[in-house]
């Protein structure tokens, strides 16, 4: 993402060389375009993306946010938590022999990764097949590359008309903004559309903006000269300055001073925008990341026990009733217990095909009852309420995702709540 940022000039020349000199001295020179969104010690140091990195970039029709959102497996929490802020998905593949077989094999982070943002909501891929230098521009490595993803894309539900493939040398820069030279020699077999093109041509989805306000807590931190600033995604409705809104859970309300959107102050920011809020009026210690901001007359539903309708993804180990899971909701995680398994449903129409099944393989469909579990030390202690909403009510506010010993074992949609 970093040669593509400076190659549509939202890195300067000057940054460049300031990363291509400070990742030589750390002896990680090959990092030196990741340095352009990996911001942090940490992940200059180990040379790994660990949380979500933020960017904008324009387009000739388009003003796309870049949610820059990590590959390797041990943060695949943060991911989701990028991922549910998206409405389209940019796949980087490596066409390196090896190290795409590595990624797309049976628990590889590539599978993984286009079921969690297919489940999030999110219809819209473009895969960039990268590294091509690395091959020789081999077109048969190439359309081997395609041939292999194309029908896993659709068996994870991304539709055909809506998938995109587009061959590139990041390092290089080939194929990104500008097509290729005639000396790269990829142009022997392609003069397609570069990726820009295709970025260019993504669809932005419909806005729910006659909904009432919800703004899930992706982040949070002191801001620069008073009060604390959230950052998340505004799911539905509209934010603006001078409201009060309520913080849930909790029984605390807060003014919203300022309003931030791609680097810029606005009086108001409606669903679709990565915004960032400042707020006042509230100590910030009742705001987390997972609480969501709500109008005080249209508040969020809490739960702690609901049903839904899910996907059972390629699991080695079949889901029983009593399976302890980490539930996954926008940036909230919390531990639950899939409590019970009420019936087995046809994937085409949703009818049920068996009632209280004894388990769950993989590829099934099926409703299941989630309780949430306490996280105090203390057996006998309640678990906390999260705010959530059924799927009919706020399509957003209503997807989830299931893991189970770092593994995504499911995802699916809120059907009904119990308090």
């Amino acid at each position: 993402m970093g040669r593509l940022l400076y190659e549509t000039g939202r890195l300067d020349e000057k940054a460049r060389a300031a990363n291509e000199r400070g990742s030589m001295k750390a002896g990680k020179s090959s990092f030196s375009w990741a340095w352009g969104l990996d911001g942090t010690a940490e992940e200059r140091e180990r040379g790994i993306t660990m949380d979500i990195a933020q960017q904008t970039m324009n387009t000739p029709h388009r003003q796309i946010t870049i949610l820059d959102a990590p590959g390797h497996k041990d943060f695949v929490p943060n991911m989701i938590s990028g991922a549910s802020q998206a409405d389209c998905a940019l796949l980087v593949v490596d066409a390196s022999f090896g190290e795409f077989e590595a990624g797309f094999e049976r628990g590889g982070q590539t599978r993984e990764h286009l079921l969690l943002v297919r489940s999030l909501g999110v219809s819209q891929v473009v895969v960039a097949v990268n590294k091509l230098d690395m091959v020789n521009w081999d077109k048969t490595r190439y359309d081997e590359v395609v041939n292999q993803m194309k029908p896993f894309l659709v068996q994870s539900g991304f539709q055909p008309s809506k998938t995109r493939f587009v061959p590139v040398a990041a390092m290089e820069g080939i194929n990104l903004a500008e097509p290729a030279p005639e000396e790269s020699g990829l142009t022997a077999w392609y003069n397609g559309p570069t990726l820009l093109h295709y970025l260019d041509k993504l669809e932005p989805p419909t806005r729910d903006i006659d909904s009432p306000l919800r703004f899930p807590i992706s982040n949070v931190f002191k801001g620069q000269s008073s009060g604390i600033a959230v950052a998340g995604r505004v799911c539905s409705g509209v934010v603006q300055i001078g409201e009060r809104l309520r913080v849930l859970p909790g029984d605390e309300t807060a003014v919203v001073k300022n309003i931030e959107v791609e680097d810029a102050t606005v009086p108001w920011a409606m669903a679709g925008s990565n915004a960032t809020i400042y707020l006042t009026s509230i100590d910030p210690v009742h705001l987390a990341v997972g609480t969501v901001l709500c109008p005080p007359e249209s508040l969020v539903p809490l739960a702690t026990m609901f049903t839904a309708r899910i996907i059972v993804f390629d699991v080695q180990v079949p889901i029983t009733a009593g399976t302890s899971v980490e539930l996954f909701h926008h940036s909230c995680d919390v531990p639950a217990t899939i409590t019970g398994l009420l019936a087995t449903l046809d994937r085409a129409t949703g009818g049920v095909v068996k009632k209280k099944p004894r388990v769950l393989t993989k590829g099934v469909s099926a409703e299941v009852q989630i309780t949430l579990r306490s996280t105090a030390l203390s057996v006998s202690a309640p678990a906390r309420p999260v705010p959530i909403e059924p799927f009919s009510a706020n399509k957003e506010m209503g997807r989830i995702l299931l893991r189970r010993g770092g593994e995504t074992i499911g995802a699916g949609i809120v059907l009904e709540l119990f308090s």
